[in-house]
């Protein structure tokens, strides 16, 4: 590839001319230069410097705009439907928390003595419980029952429950259970064909105060299935000086 030299020659310029360049060929290359004695020829110097009040404008800071103050009755209305959605959300929490987790029940009757007595206040819970032989438990009223029910389990689905009536002994799969929260001997075995087992899904229950408790030694009541079973009794809170977890 040639390589072209250009020998650029400045041709000094006139009123009437303008500058040309001649390259090493003779061509005549002309560029437009413009002649600095006639830039701003009729114009005025140009001032840098900004006016005072064009130099601070960029620089103000914007106030920013106050919110408008809300008179008393605005304020008021505002607070109380603050309060009013705190008291809602903190009702709807409690609601869950005693469906779900932990109910207060009362005590009525005296079917429990001298564990529980008429009108305690107790607290059960039912979130995944699965009774057990032992426990004291409250039972939901059904089509048999007008009330719900405070007992204790005394066996479970597929046990064999048997009461000896001379004795008053409860026996369970054979074995004379230990009782010592009862108040009266297990003399009474009411229309209930002895011994029985406890159909699965189920439990046999007994109130503590043998004597005149109404429970599954009785047709109408028998046994229990285990979703009627509201949960397990944990405390009694009134009376306050009884106070304390229920065994």
């Amino acid at each position: 590839m040639d390589t072209q030299i250009f020998d650029k020659v400045e041709v000094p310029k006139n009123s009437e001319s303008e500058p040309v360049v001649h390259d090493s060929r003779n061509a005549v290359v002309q560029h437009d230069i413009p002649d600095l004695a006639s830039v701003n020829k009729n114009d005025e110097p140009v001032d840098m410097e900004l006016s005072e009040d064009e130099d601070e404008t960029p620089r103000r800071k914007k106030k920013r705009k106050k919110a408008p103050k809300k008179d008393g009755a605005s304020a008021f209305v505002t607070n109380l439907f603050d309060w009013a959605s705190a008291f809602l959300f903190a009702l709807v929490f409690v609601v869950i928390i005693m469906t779900f987790c932990f109910r207060l029940v009362d005590v009525d009757g005296d079917s429990m003595l001298q564990t529980l007595q008429n009108e305690n206040k107790i607290i059960v819970t039912g979130l995944n419980y699965d009774p057990e032989v032992g426990d004291i438990v409250v039972i939901s009223h059904g089509v048999e029952l007008d009330k719900a029910l405070v007992k204790r389990v005394i066996a479970v689905g597929g046990q064999t429950v048997d009461i000896n009536s001379d004795t008053g002994e409860v026996i369970v799969d054979g074995i004379v259970i230990d009782e010592p929260y009862i108040n009266g001997k297990t003399t009474a075995i009411g229309d209930v064909k002895f011994p029985v087992e406890v159909d699965e899904g189920t439990v046999f229950v007994l109130g503590d105060n043998r004597p005149i408790s109404k429970d599954s030694r009785f047709s109408d009541v028998g046994m229990i299935p285990t979703d009627a079973i509201i949960g397990k009794v944990r405390f009694r809170v009134l009376p306050v000086d009884e106070f304390g977890k229920v065994e």
